[in-house]
């Protein structure tokens, strides 16, 4: 008697190899080579005329491509390689100028009807797709600096809410002698009286800190504890992790790669990424934002009086002096009504009035609430917004490659208080819309608790990605034909069973993965042979025991049982 199974087995088995199928097909149509074109500012739509030129362009530089469709939206324009595609976008971006925006991408050729049923293909690793791969470092030592700047305005807040008075309060670097002690905080008082006072308020209220009677004076020295600045620097680079893949979000990366490696290093991989350019401008930008009042309230006369702090080297001691974007300087208020981590919301436009570039602004609560009372008694005076970014340059210093930060601080903006402003408000004076868009981006995705910089950046074409793709699926197609030749000719038809429920195997492999959308790298394409190699040996074993029983007089049924 042979094994018989319900028919409603069989019904289900085809119904699952129906369905793996389908969801395999959309691996076999690949990518193409695309080039996206997007309005840069409201108002603006991709329409026929602006179609028509676009393909006009095309033809006339001789530039093939392969299909080309368009919405109000954004118009993609498909191409056979990444050599025309690039050359296409540099003409494109020439042609259309800063009214759209011309960007790389990477376009699933799946036909039209898949993509109404949601069939898409799996993700492809950074070594099969290709993109950039970035090796960032956390300048640590920037964040126990900000740290210490914040210790210093806390104390000073706090001795000034006390009425207890000191002559000098201000960060000292580690000294020479002791260099392991780090930096410091020292604060001067007048007397062992007022000493004491302050003593005994900094332990109350900032009572994380070291604190050490200078033998010399009137003194007290301040130190953060080892264990918080090894706090705080895992603090830093959690929350630099998190800001970076927000950006990474904001860029649109499907299936990136982040992690941390060693106490102050991140590795970011980005598969598909062209456009590394931007990715590394993005990604390693420190950009934020300060909202200061003027000094004095008049924004005429705090630049008149920067001239002559500048002429003289004097300035208010409750000022500071700041160069204005586009020339000249002014004075601005040492208090800081708020800073870019109140923002929780930001969106590039064009201001209504005269066509320039702006940033959106939306606060937190407590955020808007700093920024009304600030400006509910100052209606009628100037108040600035201020641009502040981080540079890196690397040097060579006696054989050795040292990184150097240079902080860029900048006015953008200033502007007449006409209302009480709250949760909703807009920036001016940004150079071109591309900025806009950078500073608002970098603000909805969150400032970096500490700079970063990039250490090693490392690119795999998509030429590379290619060829490894032709590599890896050509081992897996050899591996895969010889197990089936083997399984055929060495088993007959037990070993043509074999191979069917192998191919089915390999099938549902494919199809889960891209029910998951997960993503597809060399190591998975050796993984999968792998599982095709285990299944088979599974087999082989079975196939020899039947073999076994049957030599030992067996019938065929209790031999496979």
């Amino acid at each position: 008697m042979l094994n018989r199974y319900p028919w409603w087995k069989y019904l289900i088995i085809g119904l699952v190899l129906v369905i793996g199928i389908i969801y395999a097909l959309p691996n076999l149509f690949g990518e193409d080579p695309a080039v996206q074109i997007s309005p840069a500012r409201t108002g603006l739509e991709i329409d026929q005329p602006m179609y028509a030129r676009v393909i006009d362009k095309l033809e006339s530089e001789q530039l093939d491509y392969k299909s080309a469709a368009f919405d109000a939206q954004r118009l993609l324009v498909r191409f056979s390689d990444t050599e025309v595609q690039l050359k296409a976008a540099d003409i494109l971006r020439e042609l259309l100028g800063r009214d759209y925006t011309v960007a790389l991408n990477l376009a699933p050729s799946t036909p039209e009807f898949m993509r109404a049923l949601g069939l898409a293909p799996m993700y492809l690793g950074l070594d099969l797709r290709g993109g950039v791969h970035f090796l960032m470092e956390v300048d640590m030592d920037a964040a126990i600096s900000q740290a210490e700047e914040s210790y210093l305005e806390s104390l000073r807040t706090l001795l000034r809410d006390q009425r207890i008075r000191y002559t000098a309060l201000n960060r000292e670097p580690a000294s020479a002698a002791n260099p392991d002690l780090g930096s410091s905080i020292r604060a001067s008082f007048r007397s062992a009286e007022d000493r004491e006072q302050a003593l005994s308020q900094i332990r109350d209220e900032l009572n994380t800190l070291d604190i050490t009677e200078s033998d010399q004076g009137f003194d007290l020295i301040l130190r953060m504890t080892p264990q918080e600045i090894e706090e705080r620097r895992s603090t830093a680079l959690a929350q630099n992790m998190t800001t970076l893949r927000n950006r990474v979000n904001e860029l649109g990366v499907a299936e990136p790669v982040i992690q941390q490696q060693g106490g102050n290093r991140i590795v970011i991989q980005l598969p598909g990424v062209q456009d590394t350019a931007r990715a590394k401008e993005i990604l390693g930008a420190t950009a934020t934002l300060e909202f200061r009042l003027v000094y004095g309230g008049d924004g005429t006369q705090a630049r008149i009086d920067a001239a002559q702090a500048e002429s003289t080297g004097r300035k208010p001691f409750d000022a500071k002096l700041y160069k204005i974007r586009g020339g000249g300087s002014i004075l601005l208020q040492n208090r800081v009504i708020l800073t870019g981590d109140s923002i929780t919301d930001a969106g590039a436009g064009f201001d209504s009035l005269n066509g320039s570039p702006n940033v959106r602004i939306v606060l937190d609560g407590q955020g808007a609430s700093r920024m009304t009372n600030a400006t509910r008694d100052q209606i009628g005076k100037d108040m600035s917004v201020v641009f502040i970014e981080t540079h890196y340059q690397t040097v060579e210093k006696d054989g050795k490659t040292e990184v150097k930060p240079s902080r860029v601080e900048e006015v953008i903006n200033v502007a007449t208080i006409r209302d009480v402003l709250g949760k909703n408000f807009q920036i001016t004076g940004l150079d071109n819309p591309q900025e806009a868009r950078n500073l608002a981006l970098l603000l909805r995705a969150g400032s970096l608790a500490a700079p970063i910089y990039i250490v090693e950046e490392r690119t795999v074409g998509p030429s590379a990605g290619k060829e490894n793709i032709e590599q890896g699926f050509s081992s897996a197609l050899v591996a895969f034909a010889l197990v089936l030749i083997f399984m055929a000719f060495y088993y007959r038809m037990f070993g043509l069973i074999s191979d069917m429920a192998l191919m089915f195997n390999l099938v549902l492999i494919v199809a889960l993965l891209s029910m998951l959308q997960a993503t597809l790298t060399l190591p998975g394409i050796a993984g999968i042979i792998l599982t095709i190699g285990m299944a088979v040996d599974a087999n082989v074993l079975i196939f020899e025991r039947i073999r076994e029983e049957l030599k030992l007089g067996n019938t065929p049924q209790a031999a496979i049982h």
